[in-house]
């Protein structure tokens, strides 16, 4: 495992850790220890191109199994709800810490559960700044309690009326970017922007037109499925041009953030009023969430709790300051580079055997695969490939004719294998395993015998053959190596 902060522990004090943590879990149920050693064992055994999920560090594990996760301690640092928590202070404050100095920003809220969580949070903060803030100022009220109930109704009915433009769901964007089955599509009026229907590519100046129509309070900026790299400079003289906030979820790319890859204008923290990330995926943390912000929103957005949190999840936030911690190692540099290289490799493989790739490349994590090629949709493709001991997941093509459902694609993402050690050669050996298995893949039938989206035949033999080969490359870079848990 590609992981140096972990390496300066011999790996027979790690076995040993685990070894009895999972001995005292199984006299209380050992179901659950078995299970979670057969989980090291699947993860072992395949190979993890899920994009938003990697392998975090034995520390950063170790971390969450800790008696932080028995206390309470809503508000803020100095100022809790509950008493005792001073401890809870000093794991708080170094993860705001660390997160500050490793993305360049003012302000860091590591609170959020998830990454979910965190855009929530931005969301919140947003519209009390712009609009709460003024509304009560101008009504010289000091607070929503000072309100009459009529007050309130008034109020609220703003705030939940404001309008919010994000990338739509099929283009890369994200459920929370304004998707109306979405609390971010049920809060906002929202509508969304595309990509080049030819190239699949950001417009920038198809967004600037859709932001001087519509005039959004918020402009979202970021992606899940998208796989390139967006110009966050351009994107933030979109929003002052319309008055909006720049709200930035990075919560796939924040790793190559950190790692600076992404530098400059791609860079979103110095353009952003606020960004919201995970702390796992290419960051290599705990599940998580944190809000970065610039000082004229810390003060909202420091009012996570009440607002929309409600206790901290202690023993990870303290996991996050270890995993922030090994980011602002210079190694993490490196990996992050790789992460983008091996993309690339990835994409490249695909190509040089004849797929198609949405935006025909990539230059960040993610890989975005067209099935369709193939004859196949998305839930077709990722059931083959499990089947084959590779993990994806099927992901939404623009306008995708299969919906969001079934899918016409499959996201594919470096991160996890990158972590693992694998390099340029191993994944675009890893893009002809793939290929292999769609080649090989037929639709299945309904009962009745028409054509399924879901069901599949897939070849004989071509599982084991390409599990075989998974397993020579996978041998030579054993996940947490050294840790037995026998």
């Amino acid at each position: 495992m590609s992981d140096p902060v972990s390496s300066s522990v011999s790996s027979s004090v790690v076995s040993s850790a685990y070894q009895q943590a999972l001995e005292v879990i199984a006299s209380v149920e050992p179901r659950i220890a078995d299970a979670t050693r057969q989980e090291l064992a699947d993860q072992r055994a395949s190979l993890k191109l899920i994009a938003s999920e990697n392998y975090a560090s034995p520390a950063v594990l170790l971390t969450m199994g800790t008696w932080f996760s028995d206390k309470y301690a809503e508000g803020t640092v100095g100022h809790r709800f509950y008493a005792g928590c001073q401890n809870v202070d000093t794991v708080e404050s170094l993860a705001a810490e660390h997160a500050r100095e490793l993305f360049g920003a003012p302000y860091a809220y590591a609170q959020p559960h998830s990454g979910i969580d965190a855009n929530l949070v931005a969301y919140w903060s947003i519209l009390a700044h712009r609009v709460e803030g003024p509304w009560l100022e101008k009504y010289g009220k000091k607070n929503v309690n000072e309100l009459t109930d009529e007050e309130w109704e008034t109020l609220r009915h703003e705030l939940g009326n404001q309008r919010l433009l994000g990338m739509s769901l099929d283009s890369g964007g994200h459920l929370t970017h304004g998707f109306r089955p979405n609390i971010s599509g049920k809060m906002f009026h929202q509508q969304q922007y595309g990509t080049d229907p030819v190239t699949g590519l950001l417009d920038y100046d198809v967004v600037r037109a859709k932001a001087k129509e519509f005039k959004p309070l918020v402009l979202v900026a970021g992606y899940s499925a998208y796989p390139r790299r967006i110009n966050f400079a351009k994107m933030r003289e979109i929003a002052d041009e319309v008055g909006a906030t720049l709200f930035v979820d990075m919560a796939h790319f924040a790793g190559l953030v950190a790692g600076k890859v992404f530098t400059g204008d791609e860079d979103p923290v110095p353009f952003a009023h606020i960004t919201a990330t995970t702390t796992h995926k290419s960051l290599r943390g705990p599940r998580g969430g944190l809000v970065l912000a610039q000082e004229e929103y810390a003060s909202s957005v420091d009012r996570g709790c009440p607002m929309v949190l409600g206790g901290p999840l202690s023993h990870v936030m303290a996991a996050k300051a270890v995993a922030l911690a090994e980011a602002r190692q210079p190694a993490f540099q490196t990996y992050a580079q790789q992460i983008a290289d091996n993309a690339k490799s990835l994409a490249e493989g695909f190509m040089s055997r004849g797929a198609k790739l949405v935006t025909d490349g990539t230059d960040n994590h993610i890989v975005l695969l067209d099935v369709t090629s193939f004859g196949l949709t998305g839930r077709q493709a990722e059931s083959a490939l499990l089947d084959a001991g590779v993990v994806t997941n099927r992901n939404s093509v623009p306008a995708d004719p299969n919906g969001a459902w079934y899918t016409s694609g499959i996201r594919l993402g470096t991160p996890a294998l990158t972590t693992r050690g694998f390099g340029k050669d191993e994944f675009d050996r890893v893009a002809e395993l793939i290929v292999h298995v769609l080649q090989n893949t037929q639709p299945g039938t309904t009962k009745a015998g028409t054509p399924s989206q879901a069901s599949y035949v897939l070849g004989d033999g071509v599982a084991d053959k390409v599990k075989d080969a998974s397993a020579e490359m996978l041998d030579k870079h054993p996940l947490y190596p050294g840790l037995e848990l026998s």
